[in-house]
């Protein structure tokens, strides 16, 4: 069964659009804010799938009626804590339960998960 996936376009400082993958929400401090994964398409890689991803943490800003959101930028006091916590939740998603997970070279033995668990192996 395919999970439904989140993308957001955001347009950078030289009007060029790119497109984020949301992994993921969570809350922190009374705001909602969100992982996003950016897939370089110049990494070189041969494989569909690009390896080389960035992640990236905003926050999300509801309007009155509810219908739109915003991506912002976190503020620069709370990095380090959104930081840490991004990591616990990303850690806590991860199907990599195995002892000997060689997460670097994509292959961690759970070949079973049809998904990225975004540790930084893939699952086919």
């Amino acid at each position: 069964m395919d999970e439904e996936r989140d993308f957001v376009v955001f347009t950078d400082e030289d009007g060029n659009e790119f497109e984020l993958d949301v992994i993921t929400y969570f809350d922190y401090k009374d705001n909602e804010y969100a992982i996003l994964a950016d897939c370089n398409p110049e990494c070189g890689c041969e494989d569909e799938e690009c390896e080389d991803e960035g992640l990236y943490i905003m926050r999300i800003i509801v309007s009155e009626d509810g219908q739109t959101e915003e991506f912002v930028p976190p503020e620069d006091e709370d990095m380090d804590a959104l930081v840490e916590l991004a990591e616990k939740v990303l850690s806590e998603d991860c199907c990599c339960d195995c002892e000997d997970c060689d997460c670097e070279e994509g292959d961690c033995g759970c070949e079973e998960h049809e998904h990225d668990c975004h540790c930084g192996c893939k699952h086919d």
